[in-house]
């Protein structure tokens, strides 16, 4: 008969960095001074946060505090259990939900002082009906063909009176790519619609947006990425650098390290073949931690399928870039780490996976995929370190 489970034999929570297989170093410092880079960037607009998705993967309550102690007030979310989560965390501000209002959620989002971002005329009316004169935010669609009100929508909408509509926004279809002329129309659309709601805050600049030369800021702006270090500028002529600060650090742990032959192949699907002599490291990270399998590099079997060009992933190790070796696992992967000095690397060391010179758009790149996606798919089994302060 086996023994009761007892409390002291749980792992504890939360991790410990001597258990974890990798640490998620998150700046909250930087991540402030980033926020204040943004509101200074806004002009005479005030100057939200957007922390869905768990704040961008770095963890909603202490990103929200630590925002809220640095002068934001105005925070917006995807989902209604996210408000609830940055209402807790700071409760005297105001919280958005930019995924609009769940059928029979009203009262429960009223009662908490959350606002929906209403994007059609059912959400519309049953916020009305079920909220009373609660406020909530609308949203008209100048082009995303996503969520929102359509033009004849919105001014039918106008005409018949909206209740206490505290804010009017839209969202920007490619507000990163300033040349695209798709900005100058989505503008000029939004400053026509929003004007049938007069006396009401406006809002159309995401992270990328509040850079662009026609300075599109109206009353609030609304930067989520580029707050966690993502450029928001990544296509400026002439380029320039990262405005923003690094957020994240992500190291993973040596398991070990083992010599290969040449001909020798690693990982599932013997995709990767050793053209000689080489030496691998196993880490304790894979895709269940967010290290995306489209990171994998493979130089033989069936080819690469991704929709973007991209040359895999790769790891800072003892200060060398080495690339990664074969396909991704759930809880591993492999590096070729031929190139380091065998007396520089050994089990048990810890390898930069985002950091110094890897930053987080330049490992997306590497991923064939967009610094969002990777933020966001930051695993859990992460022993977490907060550092700096608002």
């Amino acid at each position: 008969m086996l023994d009761p489970v007892k409390a002291g034999d749980i792992a504890p929570d939360p991790i410990s960095a001597d258990l974890a297989g990798g640490v998620l170093t998150v700046d909250l410092g930087a991540l402030c001074d980033n926020w204040r880079t943004m509101r200074a960037a806004s002009g005479a607009a005030e100057c939200s946060a957007v922390v869905k998705a768990n704040a961008y993967g770095t963890g909603q309550g202490p990103a929200v505090k630590a925002l809220r102690a640095a002068g934001c007030r105005t925070f917006f979310v995807a989902h209604p259990h996210e408000a609830f989560l940055a209402r807790a965390a700071a409760p005297d501000a105001t919280v958005y939900v930019l995924n609009g209002l769940p059928p029979g959620a009203g009262r429960r989002l009223a009662s908490a002082g959350v606002q929906p971002v209403l994007g059609s005329l059912h959400e519309l009316a049953e916020w009305r009906r079920e909220a009373g004169d609660a406020p909530a935010a609308l949203h008209i669609d100048t082009g995303m063909e996503r969520l929102g009100l359509t033009a004849r929508e919105a001014a039918g909408a106008a005409a018949q009176g909206v209740g206490q509509i505290s804010l009017v926004m839209s969202h920007f279809v490619a507000s990163e790519e300033p040349d695209n002329s798709l900005n100058d129309r989505q503008i000029a659309r939004f400053t026509e619609l929003s004007a049938l709601f007069p006396g009401v805050r406006k809002s159309l600049a995401n992270s990328s947006g509040i850079w662009l030369p026609q300075a599109p800021h109206f009353d609030l702006t609304r930067p989520g990425y580029g707050l966690y270090g993502g450029n928001p500028t990544p296509n400026l002529h002439p380029a320039r650098p990262n405005p923003m600060r690094p957020v994240v650090r992500l190291e993973a742990r040596i398991l070990q390290l083992r010599d290969i032959a040449p001909d020798d192949t690693v990982g599932y699907n013997a995709r990767w073949r050793a053209s000689g002599q080489r030496r691998i490291a196993t880490l304790s990270a894979g895709y269940a931690d967010g290290v995306l399998r489209s990171a994998s590099v493979r130089n033989t079997g069936a080819p690469q399928t991704h929709t973007r060009p991209h040359t895999g992933g790769a790891a800072l190790v003892a200060g060398v870039l080495c690339p990664f070796a074969g396909n991704i696992s759930m809880d591993l992967l492999a590096v070729d780490v031929t190139g380091v000095p065998r007396d520089a690397v050994q089990a048990g060391d810890m390898v930069t996976l985002i950091g110094d010179g890897l930053n987080v758009d330049e490992v997306a790149a590497r991923c064939g995929t967009i610094g969002y996606e990777t933020l966001t798919s930051l695993g859990q089994r992460y022993a977490r370190h907060y550092v700096g302060a608002a």
